[in-house]
């Protein structure tokens, strides 16, 4: 069996070399450039201070969450109490407790809703804020394309290997800089309920 995942291994490695092989040839002479996005988003001034806008709006959002959340939980607990060695019976014969529980149940779906909603509010905000920098970014990485006279741009995380000669990374994060340091996050908000 392991000769068979041997012999399978080197098969692999053959067809393998043969499709890397084959682009390359068809590429020589070709400029090849490779990108590190997450060193550009995270070395840059512009992403830095994305990054940093949407981790405050993030800490917004949670400290909004925050009392209602200890309140259900203290609530909770409290109802716990007050259930700790009843029977069903009991508690359903208790009508103010039935009361109480109900209350809690619909104020924890009211927190789920308000929960999920800032969750979208969010997702909305970063997506926008994203294509806010990579619409920052686009002129800077064609200057540093143009300035390298390269054909093809690669992914630094989808390359095989790249050689650090052809990482232009620190010249995008350059140009980044001197063209944009700031990014406009803006919060974005759902649409109130229609009643």
């Amino acid at each position: 069996m392991k000769l068979m995942k041997s012999i399978l291994a080197a098969f692999t490695l053959a067809l393998a070399s043969f499709f890397v092989a084959a682009p390359v040839a068809m590429a020589q002479g070709s400029v090849v450039v490779v990108i590190d996005e997450g060193r550009i988003l995270g070395d840059s001034k512009a992403g830095k201070d994305m990054l940093t806008k949407l981790k405050n709006i993030e800490n917004q959002i949670n400290a909004e969450l925050k009392p209602t959340r200890d309140s259900l939980e203290t609530e909770r607990q409290a109802l716990a109490g007050k259930l700790q060695g009843k029977t069903r019976d009991a508690v359903v014969a208790d009508t103010a407790l039935v009361k109480q529980i109900e209350d809690f149940q619909k104020k924890s779906n009211d927190f789920a809703q308000k929960r999920n909603t800032v969750s979208q509010e969010y997702a909305a905000t970063e997506q926008k804020a994203f294509s806010e920098f990579n619409a920052a970014l686009e002129p800077a990485l064609l200057d540093v394309i143009k300035a390298k006279g390269a054909q093809v741009v690669l992914s630094k995380s989808q390359a095989v290997f790249s050689a650090d000669s052809v990482d232009v990374s620190a010249d995008v994060v350059s140009k980044l800089d001197s063209k944009t340091a700031a990014i406009n996050v803006v919060r974005q908000r759902a649409p109130a309920p229609q009643k």
